[in-house]
């Protein structure tokens, strides 16, 4: 059987983004073109028997049904001279695609009106703007955040909601103002809008707020009293709403629970209380397909996505907070859809991305997109436990060298995922099969910080670099007692984001690994907290205060302060558009590596953002691998350094 290769990234076809009508489950699958270094999407439609391409591309995604199932709404970026984004239309027994409109910022979400004469359009806009001479490239800027990975510049500008006629295509803006809006959804007959916005980003960046527009009048009323994070609502009645929301009692540490909030008393009930997990997908994966992270009520039960530990998995719960786990398995349900039957996207360790039915309590895979995968020998990660020394048990993995063989010795690599507040655990992850292909081990673990085990679990503000690097050396301890075939004299470490803080905290702090990659990473938090898009929330909630009041805090959990103890070879990789954890934090560590005479190499990626592994240019991501595999295969391989 074939091992699997850097380039066979181009293989991989990403399916996502869903959505379902009675019988017909309307989908994405995005391509990897490393030949165009481009990305291209088509919606492809699932009639209930087979499974057909239903638009031509090259950039056509979030496809949504019309309230009669007739049409198909969807954007598309299918002029090449222009930078704006397309919402088409398309009849769903075939037939031209119909442009409606464009957006010049783009277009976060949309929702047909209950009579589908109407799209809610929500699309950022300039609200406030400074007159500018012709060719006059100076930004004046008066607010934060000011830019945002992914997006670049955002100041000045607000997410609104428009109208979009779907017979003419004429819009108009339903709201002025410096509301943010993040998502909507109608009133079933049709005359209000419910929505959740921001409404004081700059100085109230965590706390979002749920309202309703009169659409004919325009009056607008905010339902919540400004104390909570809601990231998505369901409509049981014009007074009962079933929010997916943080209380931020743990700060960001806080898990996503569903919550039942009443407009007239202002109260709310915890209906997930009996499970104390995110109520979203927060695995990683580097070779997923784009998907909305749904909240569906049907029949007095509220469907949603939670992680629960490695796996990410359907549950359903009830008014009461009963809940009942609907598709279970060693998976990461990516997204999912309601109608005649559940169509949903799922994957696992060895199985990327594909569609799914659940159909009177029968699971049928219906696509075969990435069927090449059977021709290559994968490693399977083995799942071991780590009790760690306060006595809390840690979920780790290792996975074997493809071609492995008892008695012999092989290198190792650490793998470290970010957020903190993510998981590892059963999705695909290319990157480490490309390792295991390249003849080494790779070990993985959820320590202390990572999402799916519980609010106290995630919660290490202002406690970084402590009990989550204990846990980190423990279970590289255990890994080296329960299997003996890995060389303790030839282990590396890499992370991104926060993996790549904690990559840059290992190498200051112990000298046992012997090559190091640090990718998209923090080095220094009082330059991150003012120079990033969200460093002026996420620093002061993660290591406390800011740095005028906790300057020795900042600087102590630091990984900068420690260059001048690195031993370890590390290789630095930072994208220039990386506006999460920002350029400098790259060239800082750098420069002061070279300073104090230390092993260092640093490279840059130009046009490329926080997302690079995730979904930067098809070369980029390539050369990216590339430079990881190439880094440790020189200090880690014998007789190559």
């Amino acid at each position: 059987m074939k091992k699997i290769d850097i380039k066979d990234l181009g293989k991989f076809k990403l399916v996502g983004g869903l959505d379902v009508y009675k019988s017909k489950t309307a989908f994405t699958v995005t391509e990897i073109s490393l030949e165009k270094d481009d990305y291209f999407s088509r919606i492809y439609l699932y009639d209930g028997r087979k499974v057909l391409q239903f638009t031509s591309g090259p950039k056509d995604s979030n496809p949504k049904s019309s309230p009669d199932g007739k049409f198909i709404a969807f954007t598309s970026k299918r002029d090449k001279e222009s930078k704006e984004v397309e919402l088409y239309l398309i009849p769903t027994t075939g037939g031209e695609a119909k442009l409606l409109t464009r957006f010049k910022y783009g277009i976060n979400d949309f929702e047909f009106s209950p009579d589908g004469k109407a799209l809610a359009v929500i699309s950022p806009v300039e609200v406030e703007r400074e007159r500018k001479k012709e060719k006059d490239d100076v930004h004046i800027i008066k607010e934060i955040p000011f830019w945002f990975n992914g997006i670049g510049w955002i100041y000045g500008k607000r997410a609104q909601i428009f109208l979009v006629n779907t017979e003419s295509g004429r819009k108009r803006k339903l709201i002025k103002g410096k509301l943010n809006i993040l998502t909507l959804k109608w009133s079933d007959d049709g005359s209000k809008i419910y929505f959740v916005a921001q409404e004081d980003r700059e100085r109230k960046p965590m706390i979002s707020d749920l309202y309703v527009l009169d659409v004919k009048s325009k009056k607008i009323e905010k339902l919540t009293d400004s104390k909570w994070r809601i990231g998505d609502f369901v409509i049981i009645d014009e007074k009962h709403f079933v929010l997916r929301m943080s209380t931020l009692e743990r700060g960001i540490a806080t898990n996503m629970h569903l919550y039942l909030f009443n407009v007239k008393t202002k109260g709310i009930k915890k209906l997930t209380e009996k499970l104390d997990r995110s109520a979203y997908n927060s695995l990683n994966c580097d070779v997923r397909g784009k998907s909305r992270n749904p909240l569906i009520y049907k029949d007095g039960w509220v469907y949603y996505i939670a992680t629960d530990g490695p796996r990410a998995n359907l549950f359903r719960v009830d008014l009461e907070g009963n809940i009942e786990r609907v598709i279970a398995g060693d998976r990461s349900i990516e997204t999912f859809g309601i109608g005649n039957y559940i169509a949903f996207i799922a994957q696992d360790a060895v199985t990327p991305t594909e569609l799914y039915i659940l159909r009177d309590g029968k699971e049928k895979k219906v696509t075969n997109f990435n069927e090449w995968i059977k021709e290559y020998k994968l490693s399977k990660p083995e799942h071991f436990k780590v009790k760690a020394s306060d006595g809390v048990e840690i979920d780790a993995w290792i996975m074997r060298p493809v071609d492995f063989k008892e008695g012999k010795k092989y290198p190792a690599i650490l793998e470290i995922h970010g957020g903190p507040k993510t998981a590892y655990g059963y999705s695909f992850m290319h990157e480490f099969h490309v390792l295991t292909s390249r003849g080494f081990v790779v070990i993985f673990s959820n320590p202390k910080g990572s999402d799916g085990y519980g609010e106290e679990f995630a919660d290490i503000r202002e406690h970084y670099g402590e009990r989550d690097y204990q846990d980190l050396m423990e279970v590289v301890d255990e890994a080296l007692k329960r299997f003996d075939f890995i060389d303790a004299e030839r282990i590396g470490v890499t992370g991104g984001s926060y993996g790549g803080f904690m990559t840059n905290w290992i190498v200051g702090h112990t000298n046992r690994f012997k090559a190091a990659v640090t990718q998209r990473s923090i080095s220094n938090w009082v330059s991150f907290f003012g120079t990033t898009d969200i460093g002026y929330y996420f620093a002061p909630d993660q290591i406390g205060e800011d740095p005028w009041s906790n300057f020795e805090g900042y600087w102590e959990k630091s990984p900068l302060k420690y260059a001048p103890n690195v031993e370890t070879p590390l290789l630095i990789i930072h994208s220039v558009e990386d506006y999460r954890c920002w350029l400098p934090e790259a060239l800082q560590l750098f420069t002061a590596l070279k300073y104090f005479g230390k092993t260092v190499e640093l490279a840059v990626f130009p046009r490329e953002n926080h997302d690079l592994s995730r979904s930067g240019k098809p070369k980029h991501r390539v050369k990216r691998l590339e430079l990881i595999v190439g880094w440790f295969e020189r200090w880690l391989k014998k007789g190559k350094n």
